[in-house]
């Protein structure tokens, strides 16, 4: 749950969602759902996650997959993080 809602923080702040992103859950869709991020966004976010808790990701580890939903974003993280 901790990891949830430093993801949804992250997105709200990189993202510039404001409190859209409140209503958020772990079945949310989020590439191709959400106009603001786009490729540049991506990007961002990865650092902003890299900054956050402390890791690296490398380009083999990112794909769609792990943007489609808040849910999987989470799940990476808590991946790369251990939890």
């Amino acid at each position: 749950m901790a990891t949830l809602m430093e993801v949804k923080g992250l997105l709200k702040d990189v993202l510039q969602l404001g409190d859209r992103v409140d209503e958020f859950t772990e079945d949310s869709p989020l590439l191709g759902s959400i106009p603001e991020l786009d490729s540049i966004a991506v990007i961002n976010l990865i650092t902003a996650l890299e900054e956050q808790f402390g890791f690296t990701i490398s380009d083999d580890e990112i794909s769609a997959d792990t943007f489609a939903s808040v849910g999987s974003l989470v799940a990476f993280v808590d991946a790369k993080s251990g939890a």
